[in-house]
């Protein structure tokens, strides 16, 4: 049996208040757009997440709802915010779902691409994982807590800027 992992950075934030906290911070207008461009990439290739595993702050909440995509199951964690690699394959274990959507931020969604796939996409961006940029894996496993490193097949990469507006 095989599970999918899609792995999406917040969309571009805004910078524009200075009285807002980190966590506060909402989308900027690239970021709006950006949200339901990777999407419809997902609708379009049939990557749609039945689960999914967010980090509670303003952006990536707006991200998910930007995206407009349905799902059995959300839930927005505090412990997914600014997480590091090893929390977020803590979390993704207990997740239950065939298709999981993580939703976060760097440093730590991109070292979690980095470490959780076989062999990563030829692509210049992906080490740094810029904004909205997305990864869907496909991972040989019956169900989440037997994902260990290095155990991912990518089936596709994306960033917002390749994609059609």
């Amino acid at each position: 049996m095989t599970r999918t992992l899609i792995l999406t950075r917040h969309a571009k934030s805004s910078w524009n208040s200075l009285a807002l906290g980190d966590h506060a911070r909402p989308l900027n207008k690239r970021g709006r757009s950006s949200a339901p461009a990777i999407a419809a990439w997902l609708r379009e290739n049939g990557w749609l997440p039945d689960e999914v595993l967010s980090s509670d702050a303003t952006r990536t909440r707006e991200t998910w709802d930007r995206m407009g995509l349905q799902a059995a199951k959300v839930r927005f964690d505090r412990g997914l915010y600014l997480a590091d690699p090893a929390r977020m394959l803590t979390e993704l274990t207990g997740a239950t779902g065939q298709t999981v959507l993580m939703l976060g931020h760097n440093p730590g969604i991109a070292a979690f691409a980095n470490r959780i796939v076989r062999q990563p996409p030829d692509h210049a961006r992906f080490s740094d994982y810029p904004t909205c940029a997305t990864t869907v894996i496909r991972v040989e496993i019956e169900d989440w807590p037997e994902i260990t490193w290095h155990s991912g097949d990518v089936q596709g990469f994306v960033i917002p800027r390749e994609l059609p507006e």
